[in-house]
């Protein structure tokens, strides 16, 4: 599914790189942990973290994440929004916890 379909059907707001949301989502992976994501996320997966400073921009990039979730109306640091845009990261946010966003992506890429 489509990045941009998960953030329409999900009612999630579009933070950065809004035109980089044509890509596809294979899974998710829900963690605040940058080395957990390092060595579990994997390329097309879409990252759920309440984490917001810039180093979760670089994880994103070299595991060629899908993009970032925002949890909890979290919005990123400035300088991590920035890096974001360089990078053509989307991060997309909710009001959501991260337990609830993971339910329902899971929900919602199981029915492809």
């Amino acid at each position: 599914m489509k990045l941009a379909e998960i953030a329409r059907q999900l009612k999630l707001e579009v933070l950065t790189a809004a035109d980089k949301l044509d890509v596809d989502v294979e899974f998710g992976y829900t963690s605040d942990l940058l080395s957990d994501v390092m060595a579990h996320g994997r390329e097309g997966h879409v990252w759920i973290t309440l984490q917001v400073h810039q180093n979760i921009i670089a994880v994103a990039k070299l595991k060629e994440l899908a993009g970032i979730i925002l949890v909890n109306s979290r919005s990123p640091l400035e300088d991590t929004q920035k890096k974001a845009e360089e990078e053509q990261v989307p991060i997309l946010v909710t009001a959501d916890s991260a337990f609830e966003i993971s339910g329902r992506l899971y929900k919602l890429l199981k029915k492809e």
